[in-house]
């Protein structure tokens, strides 16, 4: 079989990009189709606020018949690119059908679109934006995902291997059955915590969604500090996941935690929307918008997931964690439909997020993998480097 590439650069070539994934699926009873419009979102420069420090470009893969074989994704983003060892740039979107060749070619295509811009190195699949969405390859857990989280067949880790990627870092995500009562002595650490009184805490609003933002800011940037190849927060691309989000979040779902009047801690959780949007297979207009609006009123969904949490590293092993989850779990007594709370994801480089998964009663959900692929054979290969366990000693011995 011949295979031809062809860059996406008008209105026929992107609704191709996203009929790919239809095709590829069409069988396929665990899988939802992420809204085309929120893919498209991520290569609009106004929409994602990387195109301000990166690039990115995406391709579709057509066979001799033009029938729809595959699609990819390549960008750069400048602020991490060159804090690695090497340059190191990113793809992701990738779909292919079963076929290696197939698949070589658009790892070739993105392999050489990176090394003309002075790359040495690509991870993926990842995104071009932050990791909370669409970001590792699915290894275990071939199951409905949440809103996000990729999906992909099996055969798609033996292509990925194949053509030279190796683990980068590995990722766990964990399921809290809410029927089931929280480990007791995680309570009574939580319930010690919050009635301290140098500590309050408070769940988003809107109204202050810009004091909001700086505090997310300022935890953030402490927070991921000791984090591999770190690099501060953007505000603008906060304020815009916050206009995407708004017309499904719930503000008493987002949840910080202050010593005094000082910004420590925080956790984002939202519901997930695939339980809603597995019904119209990537196709959402504005009619689609409103019979979302009416379902969501009938508890349709039954399942939230906790995006992000951060702990400022001097506040860490202090429970305020615990704290944040006894909040939480509160909001999610006023609503009994939910039943299940996803912990996604934690890197095998976060121990400490680990443990807290396990703490709380997190059960194993399915475990997904960023791989890496040197474009020098001679390149010694690794893995992500290990977030220490003492960042909190290591803060502290630093004043």
């Amino acid at each position: 079989m011949e295979y031809r590439i062809i860059s996406v650069e008008d209105k026929r070539t992107r609704n191709l990009f996203h009929d790919v994934m239809r095709a590829i699926y069409k069988n396929d009873p665990n899988f939802i189709c992420p809204p085309d419009d929120v893919v498209e979102g991520v290569f609009t420069p106004g929409r994602n606020a990387f195109f301000s420090h990166g690039e990115a470009v995406r391709w579709i893969l057509v066979d001799e018949k033009n029938n729809l074989a595959g699609r990819v994704a390549a960008f750069i983003n400048t602020k991490k690119a060159y804090t690695f060892q090497v340059p190191t740039g990113g793809m992701g979107f990738f779909e292919c059908i079963r076929d290696y060749k197939a698949a070589e070619i658009l790892f070739e295509t993105c392999r050489k679109w990176l090394k003309e811009r002075g790359m040495e190195a690509m991870d993926g699949p990842i995104n071009f934006g932050e990791n909370d969405n669409f970001w590792g390859l699915l290894v275990d857990g071939f199951i409905p995902q949440s809103f996000g989280m990729n999906y992909n067949p099996p055969y798609y880790k033996d292509y990925f291997e194949k053509y030279g990627f190796t683990i980068y870092f590995e990722q766990v995500t964990n399921l809290i059955d809410l029927t089931t009562p929280f480990p007791e002595r995680f309570w009574k650490i939580a319930d010690w915590v919050r009635q301290k009184p140098e500590y309050n805490f408070r769940h988003f609003s809107y109204d202050e969604s810009e004091k909001f933002i700086a505090d997310f800011i300022e935890i953030y940037n402490d927070a991921w500090q000791f984090h591999e190849n770190f690099t501060p927060t953007d505000p603008q691309a906060i304020r815009l996941m916050l206009s995407e989000m708004k017309s499904f979040m719930v503000p008493e779902f987002i949840w910080f935690a202050y010593h005094g009047n000082e910004p420590i801690a925080f956790e984002l959780m939202l519901p997930d929307l695939n339980q809603m949007l597995r019904y119209f297979n990537g196709k959402i207009n504005l009619w689609g918008k409103l019979k979302i609006a009416l379902k969501g009123k009938k508890h349709i969904f039954t399942r939230s997931r906790i995006v992000i949490m951060g702990v400022k590293p001097r506040y860490q092993k202090s429970g305020i964690e615990s704290a944040i989850f006894w909040h939480m779990d509160s909001v999610m007594k006023t609503k009994p439909q939910y039943k299940e709370v996803e912990l996604s994801w934690v890197g095998d480089f976060n121990p400490k997020m680990r443990m807290l998964h396990e703490a709380v009663g997190g059960k194993f959900s399915k475990r997904h993998i960023t791989f890496r692929k040197y474009f020098n054979e001679t390149s010694e290969s690794g893995r992500s480097t290990i977030i220490p366990v003492n960042t909190r000693e290591k803060v502290i011995s630093q004043d």
